[in-house]
């Protein structure tokens, strides 16, 4: 018989409560503190997913993108093709930064159905168009 397990993408920042906060509002999630651990605090969206955002206080934010360089391990956000233009209002709105914009012919007004950004704190996370997954 397997043990029962979760997996939980934790991202590391000096601010956890700003960073989930950012996190919360932008998945309709609610924010709860986990149990046995006073630096970790997890996101848990309508989806089932969970994310964590654990303390660090020496954590230097990543530099992203790389030019030329291989995509870094992000978060990627799916949202539904014609709500992509709302969900990125909504993410520049909470403190996300756009850092690549690319053209593409197959959308009006040339733009991607990938959008990257970095959250509050510069880890990279990205809203794609796509199909979500029903839990």
């Amino acid at each position: 018989m397997t043990v029962p397990k979760t997996s939980v993408l934790v991202l590391d920042c000096a601010e956890p409560e700003e960073l989930a906060r950012f996190y919360g509002s932008l998945l309709g999630a609610r924010v709860e503190p986990a149990g046995g651990d006073a630096d970790l605090l997890l996101v848990a969206g309508p989806s089932g997913t969970v994310l964590g955002i654990r303390r660090d206080p020496d954590r230097i934010p990543p530099g992203w993108p790389v030019p030329d360089g291989p995509e870094q391990p992000h978060l990627r956000i799916l949202v539904t093709p014609e709500a992509l233009d709302e969900a990125e209002r909504e993410a520049v709105a909470l403190g996300a930064r756009p850092v690549a914009a690319e053209g593409d012919d197959s959308r009006p007004g040339g733009r991607t159905t990938q959008r990257r950004y970095a959250d509050p704190a510069g880890h990279a996370f990205v809203l794609a168009a796509g199909r979500i997954p029903t839990p």
